[in-house]
This record gives structure tokens, C-alpha cells and sequence, in this order.
């Protein structure tokens, strides 16, 4: 069933856990992720970014999900990423999606509140919820790009007053990680002591992006079946584990699912270079996908939660 980003992640909060915001692209992944949540007894969080929108075409992906809801018992949301383009986080509000994040990290404070509460304006009434983002992170994402000297941390004064002015329903907040399969030069360090600061001053859940950890297993595989992924590095999973214990309720999950996706069709494509049926090849994809998400299931601490 279908239901908004606002009940999973307030009953997320109180339950001290976090819910998996999974991105999809194509078939195979959302039933990679709804597959997973459902034996693990699980909320989740289908998370959709403009680029994909744009690739599989904005019906066909709402209609993928809206079946996958129907067919799961599970309660499920329907949620825009990074959504910047209104024309697009219109559509998104009147088009079937129970909740969608408008990002205005990249304007000046004043703008990004502006800018949020006309959403805020536009989802409410539809029943649809929002989140905001303060702070920037690093790092690439479809359409959203970030150098590391241009990423901001959140400033925990400056988050109350933006929940406070702009009524959101949840905050992404930079800490230090970042988007892609790059996120650290040096050892991950996330600020745990901004996360517990900023928990305690505001009463909305908290979002952390960019919090995939970049199995290195997955890597190393799609590595020996020619990809040239080099010097990746991501979130380490206690990293994760203390940041949802201080207060992160949601956590958006994508490298991860992409990484395991190429492994499984490299392998499947080089063991079998007779085939031609993709059947083969992307199920074996999807379920490498499905795999990463009862991981961060079970990590997240919201098996048995739905």
C-alpha cells in the first residue's frame, strides 16, 4: 500500500530505526526492492530522481510502483528525489507520488526557504509530504553535481529556524557524506556530533544522503568482469548504524544497488557470452539488487517494522 513519507518516517523516529529510500530506473529494481521489503517485513522508501523520470518516462514509473503496492502488504511511498525543476515536483504532486524533496541546498539560505515553503504550499493540501535540505553535499548524483570545496555542512541554528519557516516534514542534512562511489579521500568521517545536535533542536525526522558503503566485494567482481571502478570508498555500515541511533530516520541507498547490478550483469554476460536473452542477465541483476537492500534492511533496523 501506498502510503506518505511522513507516516514511514515518523514512525521511524519514534521506533528509533531508519527507513531505506532505494532509487530506481527500470523494472528490475523496483522489484528488486519491493521483493526484499517484503520478506523482511519492511517499510521502504522508492526513491525516483528527475534523471529517472526522464529516462523510463514519468507514467511508466508510477505505474510500476502503484502495482508493486497493490501486490506488497508492505506500506511503501512514492517519493521524488533532489527534485529541483517545479514544472517536475508539480507533476510529481498531482501525478501519484505520496512525497517528494524539493532541494534548494545550492541557494542562498533566504532562497532555500522561499523556495521550500512554495512547495510545502503546493504538496500539503494534495496530502503529499516534503522534505528540505540544508547543507550541501559532494559528490554526483543524475543532474545534481557538487565539488568537494562547494560542500557545506549544516549548521545546526540555521536548521531550526529552516524547519520552523518552511513546516517540511523531514530534513536532509550534510555531515560529511557524499553522492557516488568517491565519497572519502581519506578515512570516512561523518560528524556525529552535528547529527546529535541538530536531532535535538528540531522535532522532524532527519535524511542522510550519499550513505552507501561501496562494497568492495561488488566492486572487486565487477572489476574481474571489466569495469574500472578504482578507489572507491564509502559510508562504513557502524558509521551508519550510530548516525540512525542519534537521529537519522531515513537513508537514501543507490551506488550501492548500481555497483551490484553491474557486477551480476558483467558476470552473467561474460560466463555466457552465447546468450542473448536478457532475462538471464538482468535477473541476475536484480538479484543482486535485492540482496543489497535486505542487507540495508536489516542494518537500518526496519525489518519487521511494516
Amino acid at each position: 500500500m501506498l502510503v506518505t513519507n511522513k507516516e514511514l518516517l515518523d514512525a521511524a523516529k519514534a521506533g528509533v530505526y531508519a527507513v531505506g529510500a532505494f532509487n530506481v530506473n527500470n523494472m528490475e529494481f523496483v522489484q528488486a526492492i519491493t521483493t526484499a521489503a517484503e520478506e523482511l517485513r519492511s517499510p521502504v522508501i522508492i526513491a525516483v530522481s528527475e534523471g529517472a523520470i526522464k529516462y523510463a518516462g514519468f507514467d511508466y514509473i508510477v505505474d510500476l510502483v502503484r502495482l508493486a503496492a497493490r501486490e506488497r502488504s508492505i506500506p511503501l511511498s512514492l517519493h521524488l528525489d533532489h527534485g529541483r525543476d517545479m514544472a517536475v515536483i508539480d507533476r510529481c504532486i498531482g501525478g501519484g507520488f505520496t512525497s517528494v524533496m524539493i532541494d534548494g541546498s545550492h541557494l542562498p539560505f533566504e532562497e532555500n526557504i522561499a523556495v521550500t515553503r512554495e512547495v510545502v504550499e503546493r504538496a500539503k493540501p494534495k496530502g503529499v509530504s516534503v522534505e528540505g535540505e540544508l547543507g550541501r553535499l559532494a559528490g554526483i548524483e543524475d543532474n545534481i553535481s557538487v565539488e568537494e570545496r562547494d560542500a557545506l555542512l549544516t549548521d545546526p541554528v540555521e536548521a531550526v529556524e529552516f524547519v520552523e519557516r518552511t513546516g517540511v516534514d523531514s530534513l536532509a542534512i550534510a555531515v560529511g557524506t557524499s553522492h557516488g562511489a568517491y565519497k572519502f579521500k581519506g578515512e570516512p568521517r561523518l560528524a556525529f556530533d552535528r547529527i546529535e545536535e541538530i536531532a535535538g533542536g528540531i522535532s522532524i525526522p532527519l535524511v542522510l544522503h550519499g550513505a552507501s558503503g561501496v562494497n568492495q566485494t561488488h566492486v572487486a567482481l565487477a572489476n574481474e568482469f571489466g569495469a574500472k571502478l578504482a578507489g572507491t570508498k564509502g559510508v562504513p555500515d557502524d558509521a551508519v548504524v550510530r548516525a540512525v541511533r542519534l537521529g537519522i530516520c531515513k537513508v537514501n541507498i543507490d551506488t550501492d544497488m548500481r555497483i551490484a547490478f553491474l557486477a551480476a550483469v558483467r558476470q552473467s554476460l561474460s560466463e555466457k557470452p552465447e546468450g542473448i536473452d536478457p532475462r538471464s542477465y538482468l535477473g541476475s541483476g536484480r538479484e543482486a539488487v535485492a540482496k543489497v537492500v535486505r542487507a540495508k534492511i536489516k542494518l537500518f533496523g526496519s525489518a519487521g517494522k511494516g
